[in-house]
């Protein structure tokens, strides 16, 4: 005979309600409702290693069972995902743009990002630090993770029938309970020495090709951020959406940030910014991120692989590398489809001049596509590369790197959502 049970969203508010961390447990006294309680969100050290279980764990199997089998469906699982979510609680839909086409799936991608990495402690840590820290612009309170734990446990619940028990179930809310529990400590400790956002004038706007701007801005508070991070940004035009943007240079005594920016089709945020935007204009950063950033405790040389704007971090960790002095050598391939898309090639052979160390490749499509071009070249096994630009060049680039020995630890991008392996039973 079959035994009643709770209904999903049931144990799973009963369960995610309750701190599962060492820190949170310690700290569950000092926890108000609807406010993060604060806890170190500090890299790993001794004393402060990541809370997420290493190696290949129980719920870790149990968890990629379930994306295996949602994957061919992923859109519906999505759109069941948010419908649950707004009409349980209405109140968090104006907190999402009016049209949700773009960001329908992005929530629901870093879950399932985050839940397929599980068990890279150091990486996966890392990103949803960023992922609690960038929340905060978003008005999101601790409060609100429980609503979107019973969401997702409930369009799995619908979704993945064939690998779905009490199991299954437990494995998905100790994984979402972990997740944000760490994105709801950075958000609490980043509460403490940054906004949730920055207001940012628009200062210059300079038209390089009928489709690609350099927008310059003025923050009207320091911004913090290293050489090769990127920001997400708001318009006054498209309230609530939000979009990434990589800096073009590397932080400036001035103060001001430097974007490059394509518009694209349909894409709202970009047109705006290239075709709209001007002097006086007032926009909206988020918290710097990205881990694309140069270690500066080596002297080991760089390889650059940059495709249309994704050269403009690829500009700002060069500019880095001179302020501190370095003389590794650095090997930028800047690609683009034709002659006249390399819109910011005058600039670069501008630094390759003046810097020694640096060799700049302009290639274009005659030439071949960007990352076999890089091949031609090398070796680069003894290199750490940088890829910046399309997701498509930068996923080919990551291939065709390994392929060429390059080991994986020293290859950096910041597609790790759309990078993640397929999920396997």
């Amino acid at each position: 005979m079959l035994r009643a049970r709770k209904p999903a969203s049931a144990r799973a508010r009963h369960m995610m309600d309750a701190p599962t961390t060492t820190t949170a447990a310690e700290h569950a006294d000092r926890i108000e409702p609807g406010v993060a309680h604060e806890t170190a969100a500090e890299p790993e050290t001794e004393g402060n290693e990541p809370r997420i279980p290493g190696g290949a764990s129980a719920d870790a199997l149990l968890v990629r069972r379930t994306l295996a089998e949602i994957a061919p469906i992923a859109d519906k699982v999505t759109s069941y995902f948010y419908a649950l979510l707004f009409v349980r609680n209405p109140e968090l839909r104006e907190m999402f743009p009016a049209a949700m086409d773009t960001q329908r799936d992005r929530l629901l991608k870093a879950l399932l990002t985050a839940a397929e990495h599980m068990d890279d402690a150091p990486v996966l840590t890392a990103y949803l630090q960023n992922l609690g820290r960038g929340h905060r612009k978003y008005g999101t309170r601790a409060d609100h993770y429980p609503a979107v734990g019973e969401a997702l446990i409930g369009a799995l619940l619908r979704y993945a029938a064939e690998s779905w028990d009490e199991e299954t179930e437990a494995a998905w809310v100790r994984t979402y309970t972990t997740i944000s529990q760490i994105m709801i400590d950075a958000a609490a400790d980043n509460e403490q020495a940054a906004p949730a956002w920055w207001y940012a004038e628009v200062v210059s706007h300079d038209l390089r090709t009928p489709d690609v701007a350099v927008v310059t801005l003025r923050p009207d508070q320091p911004y913090p951020f290293l050489a090769g991070q990127y920001t997400t940004l708001e318009t006054p035009w498209w309230p609530r959406t939000w979009r990434h943007y990589s800096f073009a240079s590397a932080p400036r005594p001035d103060g001001l940030l430097s974007l490059h920016v394509k518009a694209v089709p349909a894409g709202w945020v970009s047109n705006a910014l290239v075709h709209r935007a001007r002097p006086g204009d007032v926009l909206r950063l988020g918290p710097p991120a990205g881990s694309m950033t140069v270690d500066h405790a080596t002297d080991t040389a760089l390889l650059c692989l940059g495709g249309g704007t994704g050269i403009a971090p690829i500009k700002a960790l060069v500019e880095d590398v001179a302020e501190h002095g370095d003389r590794r050598p650095v090997d930028v391939f800047y690609g683009a489809r034709h002659d006249h898309d390399l819109y910011d090639i005058d600039t670069m052979l501008r630094l390759q001049k003046t810097f020694p160390w640096l060799s700049v490749h302009p290639v274009t499509e005659e030439q071949g596509r960007l990352p076999e071009a890089v091949c031609r070249y090398g070796p680069w096994t003894e290199r750490d590369a940088y890829l910046s630009g399309p997701l498509g060049m930068v996923r080919q680039g990551v291939d065709v790197l390994r392929g060429a020995g390059v080991p994986s630890e020293r290859i950096r991008h910041d597609f790790l959502a759309e990078l993640a392996p397929a999920s396997s039973g």
